[in-house]
């Protein structure tokens, strides 16, 4: 298959999951199933598991950004991969958290509390900018596209180090007011 075929191939599911994935966790984040009278323990121990997750994340970009730089393609590939499946089970985790468990608000005051919800809203914003970025750049890279590859990667690798370290951030701010 060329270049462009496998382009051509994903850009329809790069859009879809762009669109879908985004919606999806905003409405099964609106699910609490306790509140829908099922019988579910709240995932309570979630929390700092995604949230070291999204550290790992960040490591994984920074030593698969050191790896290419040093000329380690398939290591650059592998950490990239687990970058990717951080990514989806950091998702995975925190939609199950809040499908059954109430939400946390930040307790903070002055300051701080604009600090976090910046933080937190930019988080936000941009984790959902990030999706069509990252399948943007692993298609070009599956399509062996590799200098378009690094110009769309220069956008992306910042952007996901920014997601993945502000999750870390908010939930180190906001873990003094979980409720067990």
């Amino acid at each position: 298959m060329g270049q462009n075929n496998i382009e051509t191939k994903y850009n329809k599911i790069i859009i879809a999951l762009s669109i879908v994935i985004p919606v999806a966790v905003a409405i099964l984040f609106g699910i609490n199933l306790r509140k829908l009278g099922f019988d579910v323990e709240p995932l309570s121990f979630l929390p700092p598991i995604y949230a070291t997750i999204n550290g790992f994340t960040a490591v994984f970009l920074v030593a698969a950004v050191v790896a290419i730089k040093n000329g380690k393609r398939t290591l650059h590939e592998r950490l990239m991969k687990f970058a990717i499946a951080c990514s989806v089970a950091f998702l995975v985790m925190y939609v199950a958290y809040h499908m059954t468990s109430d939400s946390t608000k930040f307790g903070g005051e002055g300051a701080i509390k604009y600090a976090y919800f910046f933080i937190l809203i930019t988080h936000i914003v941009l984790s959902i900018v990030i999706i069509p970025l990252v399948l943007i750049t692993y298609v070009k890279a599956l399509a062996q596209r590799f200098d378009k590859h690094k110009k769309i990667a220069k956008i992306t690798f910042p952007i996901w180090l920014y997601v993945a370290i502000t999750g870390v951030i908010v939930y180190l701010m906001i873990s003094p007011y979980y409720v067990n």
